[in-house]
């Protein structure tokens, strides 16, 4: 299937709004040359990380309202059929607390990847697995009792959130013990579902 040619532009980064300036700069001193492309990145990299957080903040700036444009257009945006839609995800949306699998796992991680530090994200996630599936439910209990609290409160901020469109402030410290952990978490489901299938 070909590409949609309506479908709204990608947002650019504060970066890459960086790089087409330094782009632009260059063509206007130098309208003839041709450029080294990896050079040319390379000299960009360098200059953006010698730059103050004063001269970074123009282009942070172009990269917020490029980021409201791209959402505003995505809302307004219907994908020819057969495509999914996107589904667009409200920063101000209280997160999914993590499972009881999920806390145990928060706690068990470091000690597996000490204990095995070559291995994979994936055989990490299985080795996690299979230690949960071993534990007694005298030991899953206070994993179980955790996140049933977290997804109490979770139901609240859900409720607040469609109400008001936000949710309190409170709501963050309990959100954010689980976010280091999201990429992971979503490997372990889908390994979790490998071994489902098995």
């Amino acid at each position: 299937m070909g590409r949609d040619l309506r479908k709204p532009k990608g947002k650019m980064s504060s970066y890459a709004y960086f790089v087409q300036t330094c782009r632009e700069e260059h063509k206007k001193k130098h309208p003839e040359a041709s450029v080294n492309f990896s050079e040319f990145s390379k000299k960009c990299s360098e200059r953006w990380k010698t730059m103050s957080q004063k001269e970074k903040g123009k282009f942070e700036d172009l990269a917020k309202q490029d980021k409201l444009r791209y959402e505003r257009d995505m809302k307004n945006y219907d994908p020819p059929k057969g495509q999914k839609r996107k589904r667009f995800k409200d920063p101000n949306a209280p997160k999914r607390p993590p499972s009881a699998f999920f806390l145990f796992c928060g706690d068990f991680r470091p000690k597996v990847k000490s204990e095995h530090p070559g291995l994979t994200i994936g055989d990490t996630a299985k080795k996690l697995g299979e230690m949960w599936n071993s534990s007694s439910a005298e030991n899953k209990q206070p994993y179980e009792r955790k996140a049933a609290k977290l997804k109490e409160k979770y139901d609240k901020d859900v409720v607040a959130y469609r109400t008001k469109g936000t949710v309190e402030p409170a709501a963050a410290p309990a959100a954010a013990a689980c976010d280091d952990d999201d990429d992971d978490e979503e490997d372990e489901e889908e390994d979790d579902d490998d071994e489902d299938d098995e």
